[in-house]
C-alpha cells in the first residue's frame, strides 16, 4: 500500500494503528448507532460485503458512501481480529421548521426553498446544507439593501434522536440611497436622467411609485430604462462603463455613481428586411416606423418587431424569431436596419381544452372561441377567445397557453384555464343599504345556470320603498346565429316617500321580451317588446304633477288619493359596444349602451325615454393595477302626440333622479335635483307657489364621474382580485325641461326653489369607494362628501349597500 492510502486510511478509520492498513478478509460486519435506519439498508450501502478482503482503500470507500446516503453526521471504523465494526451517529430527523423575524420574505416562500433543499419536517437534518442556506438568505437580504441582515439556523435537540429546527431572522433597516451620481453625461443633465429611476436619494411624500431604499434588482431595471431612454434618442453605442455602489461604514447609506459614455445619435439611413418573409412584405414595410433621415428609436424599433410577430402570429406562425441588426456608417452617423425574419413552421392547432370549469360547461366556453380546431393558429383569434370569456363575467381570471403536441413539430394545443367566480346562488337573506334600509330577499339569482350560460333570476324582494316579484331569462345563444332571446315577468309595490322622492304610490305589472342580434365582436343590437300596467296613487298635488295629469285629462283637483291606472304597450331598442377586458372589476376597454324606448299609439301614456351610459377605464400601469375609470350618462324622455287636444308630458314616475351610490355618492338617495312645487289658491287668485325640498326628479339627466382605481392596501394577491378600492369625483345634473321659471317666482320655500329646468344647476361630490365581490354578492361601501350643492340636499357621507357594482 503506498503512503497516501495508509495515511487516508489512518484519518479516516478511527483506532485503526498504521498496520491495520494491511488488507485482511472481513468475517463478519458489525454495525452500532442504527436507531432510524435499518440494518440492512446501513449494509446494503456498504461497498464491503463478508469475505471481503479490504485495505485502507475499501475502507475509505465505505466511510465515503455511508456518508453520502445522508443519514449519519459520524462514522468510526474498528478491527477486532476479522471483524469489521461500524459505529454510527445517524442524523437526527427534523421534527419541526419555524421561522422568526422575518418579514420581507414570507413563512410559505422560505418553506418551499427548503423543500427544494430537502429541508423538510421527517427528513435527517444536514448541517452542511444548513450553512448554505444561511449564505443564500443572507446574500437575498444584501441584494435588496439589506446589509445588517443576520440569518441563524438554531438547532435543539429532543429526545429519540430528533431535533426542532428554527431560523431567526435578523432584517435590520434597508440601506437608503444617499447620492445617486452620474459621471460622462453631456446630452442630458443628471435631473432628467434620474427622472427616469425607480430609485431616488430624496423621495416626496406623494411619490409613492419611487423608493429611497437600495435594491439590486431595481438598479438593475433603472440601468435598462436608461439605456432605453438614450436608445430612443438615437444613441445607439450608448454604454454604462461602470456602477459603483459603496456602502457606509454603518451599512445605512448607499452611494451610487454611473460612468455614461453616451456616443452619438445616429439616423435611420434605411430599413431592409431579409430571411423568409412569406408572402408578408407588403405588411412588413407599412409597419416601418422611420422615414430616411429619421432619429432613431429603440421603442419604435422594438415596436416593429412586435408588429411583425403579430403578423406572422395571425397566420400561422406561432414562434417566429424576428431580430433586428444595426449596420453603422459612423461617418456620416447613419445606421441601416436589417430586420431578419425566420417565421418558423407553420403551425396547426389540434385540440382546444378547458381547465378550472367545474361548473360551467365546456360547450359554454367552446362558443365562445374564435380559433377552430384543426386550422392553422392565429394568435388574434386566441386572444378575442380570451377577451370573450372575461367578458361573460363568470371568472374571475381567464389565462391560455399553447402546448406543443409530442412528437410533432407542426402541431399544438390551446389550453384556457379559467377560475370560476361567483356568478349567483340559491339564497335567502337579510340586508341592508342605506338607499333600501333593511331588505329581505329570497330566490335564485344565477348568471350561469347549471353551468349552461344561461341567466336566470327568480326573485322576491321588500325593502323601506318596495316590494318586488321578478322572474328574469335569457338565453345568450338561442339559436347558432348567437341571437339571443330573454324575457322577464314582474310585480312591484313602490312608495315614492320612503325612496326620498315627493309621495306617490305605484302598484305595477308587467312582462317584456327581447331578442338580441350580434354585429361583430364587439356590438350588439337588441330589439324588445312589453306590456305596463300602473295604478298610481296617494298623489300629493304639486305643481309637476298637476301639469302631467291635465296633459292626460284627468281633472287636477282629484283627490290625492283616488290616482289613475295606465296600461301601456312599448318598444325598446338598444345597442351595447363592450371592449371590457372582464365581466367584472374591468381594468381596461370601454362598455358603451344605448336604449330607446316608446309607448305605442293607442296606450294610455304616449312618451319616449332616451339613455347612453358609458364606462372607459384607461390602465395607468402596465400590470393595470391602477386605472383611471371615466363615467357617464345622459337621458332624456318626453311625451308625444295628444290626448284630448292637449298636448302629451313625460310621465313622473318615469322621471330621472340622482343621489345615491348608482348615481351621485355623498347625497341621499334621488334627493339631488328639482324639487316638488305646490300652487296653493286659497289665498290669491293667482295661486301662490310654495317651493318644497321634496325631490321631484326631472326629464333629463346627466352624469359623469372620474375615478381612480388603486391597489387594496394589505391584502394579498389571491384576495384583491376579488376587492376593489377607489378615489372618485362625482358630477351630477337633473332637469325639468317643460319647467316654466319665468312665470313667477316661489312665495315661500324660495330657498329651495331655482331654475329646474337649467342643466348647469349641478351638484358634486368627491371620495373613496370600497367594493368586495362577497360570497353573499357584491357588497359596496362608499365614503363621500359633497362639494357643489344645494339647500335642502340630502347629505349622505356613508353609504353600503349589497347587490351593485359599476
Amino acid at each position: 500500500m503506498t503512503m497516501k492510502k495508509l495515511i487516508l486510511a489512518t484519518m479516516l478509520v478511527s483506532g485503526f494503528p498504521a498496520y491495520s492498513a494491511e488488507s485482511f478478509v472481513v468475517k463478519n460486519i458489525q454495525v452500532e448507532g442504527l436507531q432510524r435506519v435499518t440494518l440492512g439498508a446501513a449494509l446494503l450501502k456498504m461497498p464491503v460485503r463478508v469475505g471481503d478482503t479490504v485495505d485502507s482503500q475499501d475502507i475509505a470507500d465505505l466511510v465515503k458512501a455511508l456518508y453520502s446516503s445522508g443519514n449519519f453526521e459520524n462514522i468510526d471504523v474498528f478491527r477486532d481480529g476479522n471483524v469489521l465494526k461500524v459505529k454510527v451517529k445517524e442524523r437526527p430527523t427534523i421534527s419541526s421548521v419555524s421561522f422568526s423575524g422575518n418579514k420581507a420574505i414570507k413563512d410559505e416562500q422560505l418553506t418551499e426553498n427548503l423543500d427544494a433543499s430537502s429541508i423538510r419536517v421527517g427528513e435527517a437534518l444536514d448541517r452542511t446544507r444548513l450553512r448554505n442556506i444561511e449564505k443564500g438568505l443572507e446574500d437575498f437580504y444584501y441584494s435588496v439593501g439589506k446589509y445588517n441582515a443576520k440569518v441563524k439556523a438554531v438547532v435543539t435537540p429532543l429526545p429519540r434522536n430528533r431535533a426542532d429546527l428554527k431560523f431567526v431572522f435578523t432584517e435590520g433597516v434597508s440601506a437608503k440611497i444617499q447620492q445617486i451620481n452620474f459621471i460622462g453625461n453631456k446630452v442630458f443633465n443628471d435631473k432628467e436622467l434620474l427622472s427616469r429611476f425607480d430609485l431616488h436619494a430624496d423621495v416626496s411624500w406623494w411619490n409613492f411609485l419611487s423608493s429611497d431604499k437600495y435594491q439590486k434588482q431595481v438598479l438593475a431595471g433603472d440601468l435598462e430604462k436608461l439605456k432605453s431612454f438614450y436608445y430612443d434618442h438615437g444613441y445607439l453605442k450608448f454604454k454604462v462603463d461602470s456602477a459603483q455602489v459603496s456602502i457606509s461604514p454603518d451599512k445605512k447609506g448607499v452611494y451610487i455613481t454611473l460612468t455614461l459614455n453616451e456616443g452619438k445619435p445616429y439616423r435611420v439611413k434605411d430599413v431592409k428586411f431579409r430571411g423568409n418573409l412569406v408572402g408578408e412584405d407588403n405588411k412588413f414595410k407599412l409597419l416601418v416606423p422611420f422615414d430616411k433621415g429619421d432619429i432613431y428609436q429603440g421603442s419604435a424599433a422594438t415596436a416593429l418587431e412586435t408588429g411583425i410577430k403579430k403578423v406572422l402570429g395571425e397566420s400561422g406562425y406561432a414562434y417566429p424569431q424576428v431580430r433586428t441588426i444595426p449596420e453603422f456608417d459612423d461617418d456620416k452617423q447613419e445606421v441601416s436596419l436589417i430586420v431578419n425574419v425566420d417565421p418558423g413552421n407553420r403551425i396547426y392547432v389540434r385540440h382546444i381544452d378547458f381547465t378550472g370549469n367545474t361548473v360551467t360547461k365546456d360547450e359554454v366556453l367552446r362558443r365562445e372561441m374564435r380559433q377552430m380546431e384543426g386550422s392553422w393558429l392565429n394568435s388574434k383569434s386566441i386572444e378575442t377567445g380570451k377577451s370573450r370569456l372575461n367578458r361573460l363575467g363568470f371568472f374571475e381570471t381567464v389565462n391560455v397557453k399553447t402546448v406543443r403536441v409530442p412528437g410533432s413539430d407542426d402541431q399544438v394545443d390551446i389550453v384556457y384555464n379559467v377560475k370560476e367566480a361567483n356568478s349567483g346562488s340559491v339564497n335567502f337573506g337579510i340586508g341592508y343599504g342605506t338607499e333600501s334600509g333593511v331588505s329581505f330577499q329570497v330566490g335564485l339569482q344565477q348568471e350561469n345556470f347549471l353551468g349552461s350560460g344561461n341567466s336566470v333570476g327568480i326573485s322576491a324582494t321588500m325593502n323601506d320603498y318596495q316590494k318586488n316579484v321578478t322572474f328574469s331569462y335569457n338565453d345568450p345563444y338561442w339559436n347558432l346565429d348567437g341571437v339571443s332571446l330573454g324575457g322577464k315577468i314582474f310585480y312591484n309595490e313602490f312608495e315614492a316617500s320612503e325612496a326620498g322622492i315627493v309621495d306617490y304610490t305605484n302598484e305595477s305589472y308587467g312582462v317584456n321580451l327581447t331578442w338580441g342580434f350580434p354585429y361583430d365582436e364587439l356590438n350588439r343590437f337588441a330589439f324588445g317588446v312589453g306590456y305596463t300596467h300602473n295604478q298610481i296613487g296617494n298623489l300629493s298635488p304639486y305643481l309637476q304633477i298637476e301639469n302631467f295629469l291635465l296633459s292626460q285629462g284627468v281633472n287636477a283637483n282629484t283627490s290625492s288619493k283616488v290616482g289613475f291606472v295606465t296600461g301601456d304597450f312599448d318598444i325598446n331598442l338598444s345597442w351595447i359596444r363592450n371592449n371590457l377586458n372582464k365581466g367584472y372589476f374591468p381594468t381596461a376597454g370601454n362598455y358603451q349602451r344605448a336604449t330607446y324606448k316608446v309607448t305605442l299609439p293607442g296606450s294610455d301614456t304616449q312618451y319616449f325615454k332616451l339613455q347612453y351610459n358609458v364606462r372607459h377605464y384607461i390602465p395607468l400601469a402596465e400590470k393595470q393595477d391602477f386605472s383611471l375609470l371615466l363615467r357617464g350618462r345622459l337621458g332624456y324622455g318626453n311625451g308625444y302626440g295628444k290626448t284630448d287636444g292637449n298636448e302629451n308630458l313625460y310621465p313622473f314616475y318615469e322621471n330621472f333622479y340622482a343621489g345615491g351610490f348608482s348615481t351621485l355618492r355623498g347625497f341621499g338617495a334621488n334627493t339631488a335635483g328639482p324639487r316638488a312645487v305646490f300652487n296653493s289658491y286659497a289665498d290669491s287668485n293667482n295661486g301662490t307657489l310654495t317651493a318644497t325640498n321634496e325631490s321631484a326628479g326631472g326629464n333629463a339627466i346627466a352624469l359623469a364621474s372620474v375615478e381612480l382605481i388603486v391597489p387594496t392596501p394589505f391584502v394579498s394577491d389571491e384576495t384583491r382580485s376579488q376587492i376593489r378600492t377607489s378615489v372618485f369625483y362625482d358630477m351630477a345634473s337633473v332637469w325639468d325641461t317643460e319647467f316654466d321659471y319665468s312665470k313667477k317666482s316661489a312665495d315661500y320655500g324660495r330657498e329651495y326653489y331655482y331654475d329646474y329646468s337649467d342643466p348647469l344647476k349641478y351638484r358634486s361630490s368627491a371620495g373613496v369607494a370600497l367594493q368586495w365581490m362577497s360570497p353573499m354578492g357584491p357588497l359596496v361601501f362608499a365614503i363621500a362628501k359633497p362639494i357643489k350643492k344645494y339647500t335642502g340636499d340630502d347629505e349622505e357621507f356613508f353609504s353600503f349597500t349589497i347587490g351593485k357594482t359599476f
